[in-house]
């Protein structure tokens, strides 16, 4: 992982990309709670830098910290850098870092193809297994079902059914267990955000 104070390249694209207004701390469900006109600045500022940076800038930024990466999974989805999807499986799945998921699972979703959904589903297999992990397992399976429902596909169905790991983990994962089903307020705030991503792109 490449840090920030010790690397000038990626210290320079920080302070380009990141920290402006502290621009990562707002890509998440916190710009659904934006007001116009902060809400239409930021949006404005956000495509604008999409448009602009680089591939490369893009690639550099995905192998810093969470903040980074973060916002370059954010500047992905909304200038629909699919070339990345691959990549953005490979850190998802490898969840190196922490506050970074969301944001990966909704540029995956926004892609909306059946391989997002298998980078998704393979994400879920290995951490579904995992109670003691609370990492992003309940925005991938909002992204997941997501896709499902835009393709009419059916790979959550594998996950859900009464036996299946989503289920289990559901049972097991002690920060979990509580009596409202999570999956509704999953698949919502993912439907959001990607409407956030599609007006974005309907901007630029």
């Amino acid at each position: 992982m490449r840090r920030a104070h010790e690397d000038p390249e990626l210290l320079a694209l920080v302070r380009r990309y990141v920290t402006p207004e502290r621009r990562y701390m707002k890509l998440g469900g916190s710009l659904l709670r934006m007001r116009s006109p902060e809400y239409d600045r930021f949006m404005r500022d956000l495509c604008e830098d999409a448009e602009l940076i680089t591939a490369d800038e893009i690639a550099t930024l995905l192998e810093g910290g969470w903040r980074e990466r973060r916002t370059a999974a954010w500047l992905v989805a909304v200038s629909r850098r699919t070339e990345f999807r691959e990549r953005l499986g490979e850190l998802l799945l490898a969840s190196e870092v922490c506050c970074a998921g969301l944001a990966y699972c909704v540029a995956l979703a926004s892609f909306g193809t059946s391989r997002d959904a298998d980078l998704l589903a393979a994400y879920l297999d290995r951490y579904l297994r995992r109670p003691d992990l609370a990492y992003d397992q309940t925005v991938a399976m909002g992204a997941l079902l997501f896709i499902d429902l835009n393709l009419r596909g059916d790979q959550a169905a594998h996950f859900m059914r009464p036996s299946g790991l989503w289920q289990e983990w559901l049972q097991d994962a002690s920060h979990m267990q509580r009596t409202t089903d999570p999956t509704p307020s999953c698949l919502s705030l993912v439907r959001r955000l990607c409407a956030f991503v599609d007006e974005c792109t309907e901007a630029r």
